[in-house]
């Protein structure tokens, strides 16, 4: 694990909890910018600790991040965004919340071919979103493990210490906030680009409303996919189902793309490529941080 951390072919090995469950805002957010210098908005933007992606896209709308507010944030998602807004001096933005989830899994095919990437794997149906009730150990429990953990060969001792539980009694609680839909796992992230999958398209579909039900989970079953969302449509933005392809190459994501619209017979889409990665971190839960930025900014 420390080889492949050395030489960057995993990013970190980190628990992965679930923004919406431990009761935080959350959205996709699609901003018009100065096309001639992304890089300050980009900039702005990153400074919220709730930023947790930010792209560059191929559209109008050219900057696309994601962002969660604390359950007891005084601005909220939408204070935040007024902010965010005028200081990073976006023309236009695009509020793209969650309304349907029916993927969020990077399963990478690492030895087939661009066939295996386009072929559907597994059906799956819309995931639960809503808040989950936890006390005052999860919390502990949360700020103790969060972050990259230490490759030793006892790598949850320290944080069950920092806790004041034994570490069976710590793995034990973990597995039941797994149950309870607080922690979806504990993962090692990989390096796509290290791993030969250098492109991602996001492709997004005009559905007609009356089959999004029966469309997403189809969509979301094939293999090259890894996020798979319903969101809001707009006047200038009629999209409402979103689909994160990978491949090998921006081919290999159009060929992923045009396998679904075989399959599914949605033929109206656009595909926005990423051209610079502005930000890409594990959220942080629990912290001062977003406190903080909320009184610097209001």
């Amino acid at each position: 694990m420390q080889r492949l951390l050395d030489k960057r072919i995993i990013r970190q090995v980190t628990p992965i909890f679930d923004t919406r469950a431990l009761g935080y805002s959350s959205m996709l957010v699609a901003a018009k910018v100065d096309p001639e210098r992304p890089h300050r908005a980009a900039q702005v933007i990153n400074e919220h600790p709730g930023v947790s992606h930010n792209y560059l896209r191929t559209h109008e709308f050219n900057l696309w991040f994601t962002i969660a507010t604390e359950p007891d944030s005084k601005l909220g998602l939408d204070g935040t965004l007024e902010v965010l807004a005028e200081e990073a001096g976006a023309e236009s933005l695009r509020q793209l919340p969650t309304l349907r989830l029916f993927k969020i899994r990077m399963d990478l095919e690492m030895e087939g071919d661009t066939e295996a990437l386009a072929r559907a794997v597994e059906a799956t149906g819309p995931v639960q979103l809503d808040p989950q009730p936890y006390d005052e150990l999860d919390v502990a429990v949360i700020r103790a493990l969060q972050g990259d953990m230490q490759v030793v060969p006892e790598p949850y001792a320290a944080a069950a210490a920092d806790v004041g539980l034994p570490q069976a009694s710590f793995l034990e609680h973990l597995a039941g906030m797994q149950e309870r839909g607080l922690l979806r796992r504990v993962a090692a992230i990989l390096y796509h680009r290290r791993a030969g999958f250098s492109a991602n398209g996001m492709g997004v579909w005009r559905v007609p409303e009356e089959r999004i039900g029966d469309v997403g989970p189809r969509m979301a079953c094939v293999r090259g996919v890894s996020h798979c969302y319903q969101r809001p449509t707009y006047a200038d933005w009629p999209y409402s189902v979103f689909t994160m392809a990978h491949g090998r190459s921006k081919e290999e994501c159009d060929a992923v793309l045009d396998a679904i619209a075989a399959q599914t017979g949605i033929r109206e889409r656009a595909t926005l490529y990423s051209s610079t990665e502005f930000k890409k971190i594990r959220l942080l839960y629990f912290t001062e941080d977003f406190k903080n930025w909320e009184s610097r900014h209001t």
